[in-house]
């Protein structure tokens, strides 16, 4: 009897190994999912446990590698995912060992393609995540987003491929925004035509030979750039609202705004600056830092809504107020908006000093940018209400950190309430895109044309 239980043990051991692993001890943690965000700008992994996680690390040369000891974990199956989640174009990740150091510490090393500053910082639970362990990998240098721009000259930024809207519309529309903006330019650069000299008195003598004609007067060079700043929100590990069939807002407002830089920067004579051109997390304070760096003519952040009832509907266009929000509507989803950076994980430790110095900028004053953006504000509203209902008729004013800028004409556009069945199918419809982007685009034109911005000359400097 004895021999026949040890051998159906042994049986059961022999096939499913995995589901019998020792339990973590008490008091250790348990890791609930592991996830690596690669972009350009930075990589963030991120291990969510059920308890909070103390680490050390440390950077090793000749190759590069981040080590990383994780205290009170035992290796697991779901700590080992993470070896599969770094993609083979990850800038910064070019592979990655987990191992048990020792019985209480798991080792993670990051095989890394250059040198990185990292940080490494942990979040308290929020939303639907758990403790979470950060590792943010930067350059040592951050790119300079200025000169970036200015490299970009006349090519077009890729954007997703996607299905051709209804052609004749689309073209049309595009063809007039870019030249509208074009004739806006042109206005802004040209200096006015001197008046022509009176026609000289008749000769008293017939000459033998006519005057040649005045050489014509050399067309005037063009070198004020219009740098738009576009801020798809959220992004990374804060999705943003979720629809009824699950469309992240993350996702649907990246492609609006890929869109509206493609028909932006149609005409030459414009750059656009993208807060996050992939699937990352910018904080709130780096966005306005970001727009400010590069100067930017304008700032625009695209969102798409979500309520707690699916009957809301409708698009709707805020900017900064230097008061109380405009309705109770407003100031909620201000609060929501403005509650990213906790989703999205911010490092408090080095985010405070940058914040302090946006927030000390906004009480020098914001009447002058206010007043601005209420004009931008109902230039576009009137062209989304074009497009689709209008959730309020006016342009409505709460305290967003994204639009405290306080140099920079700023609005925040909801697109449409992803939280509507109705609307999440909008919004998820390539050719309801392109007429969102066709709207965006013309009212920026519209305020340009009746505002044209002032030359000034650009710096790399804040």
């Amino acid at each position: 009897m004895k021999r026949r239980s040890s051998l159906g043990l042994l049986a059961l051991l022999l096939k499913a190994p995995e589901s019998l692993a020792a339990p973590a001890a008490p008091g250790q943690a348990s890791i609930v999912a592991v996830r690596v965000w690669p972009a350009q700008e930075y990589t963030r992994v991120t291990l969510e446990s059920d308890k909070p996680l103390s680490t050390r690390h440390f950077m090793v040369e000749a190759p590069h590698r981040l080590v990383i000891d994780i205290d009170g974990l035992d290796l697991s199956p779901g700590l080992r995912e993470l070896i599969g989640k770094v993609k083979p174009d990850d800038p910064y990740i070019s592979g990655v060992r987990v191992g048990q150091n020792t019985p209480t510490v798991v080792r993670i090393v990051l095989d890394l393609r250059q040198p990185v500053a990292p940080q490494i910082f942990t979040l308290a639970p929020v939303a639907a995540y758990k403790h979470r362990l950060v590792f943010d990998l930067y350059p040592p240098v951050a790119a300079d987003p200025l000169l970036a721009l200015a490299q970009e000259g006349s090519k077009k930024p890729a954007a997703p491929a996607s299905p051709p809207s209804p052609a004749q519309r689309a073209e049309a529309a595009a063809s007039a925004v870019n030249d509208a903006l074009g004739e806006l330019i042109q206005k802004i650069e040209r200096p006015p035509t001197p008046p022509l000299p009176p026609p000289a008195a008749p000769p008293t003598v017939a000459a033998s030979k006519p005057a040649p004609p005045p050489p014509p007067a050399p067309e005037p060079k063009i070198d004020r750039l219009i740098i738009i700043a576009l801020d798809p929100g959220h992004g990374g590990e804060d999705p943003g609202a979720i629809g009824p069939t699950g469309l992240r807002e993350k996702d649907v407002v990246l492609k609006v705004a890929h869109k509206l830089r493609e028909r932006l920067t149609a005409n030459p004579n414009i750059r656009v600056l993208m807060t996050r051109d992939a699937d990352f997390f910018v904080p709130l304070h780096e966005r306005v830092r970001k727009a400010r760096r590069v100067q930017a003519d304008l700032f625009v952040s695209i969102h798409a809504d979500a309520f707690i009832t699916p009957q809301a509907r409708g698009a709707s266009v805020f900017v900064l107020s230097d008061g109380a929000a405009t309705s109770a509507a407003a100031r909620w989803m201000a609060d929501r908006e403005n509650a990213a950076d906790m989703v999205g994980g911010v490092n408090v430790g080095t985010a405070t000093k940058d914040a302090n110095v946006l927030r000390a900028l906004l009480d020098m004053s914001t009447t002058a940018q206010i007043k601005d953006s209420l004009k931008l504000g109902g230039e576009v509203l009137g062209q989304i209400g074009k497009v689709g209902r209008l959730h309020k008729p006016r342009v409505e004013q709460a305290g967003f950190a994204v639009l405290k800028a306080p140099d920079i004409p700023s609005i925040l556009v909801e697109t449409a309430f992803i939280s509507n069945p109705e609307e999440e199918k909008k919004l998820r419809d390539p050719d309801y895109q392109d007429q969102l982007v066709d709207a965006l685009a013309t009212g920026i034109a519209r305020y340009f044309a009746k505002s044209p911005p002032m030359a000034r000359k650009r710096s790399t400097t804040l």
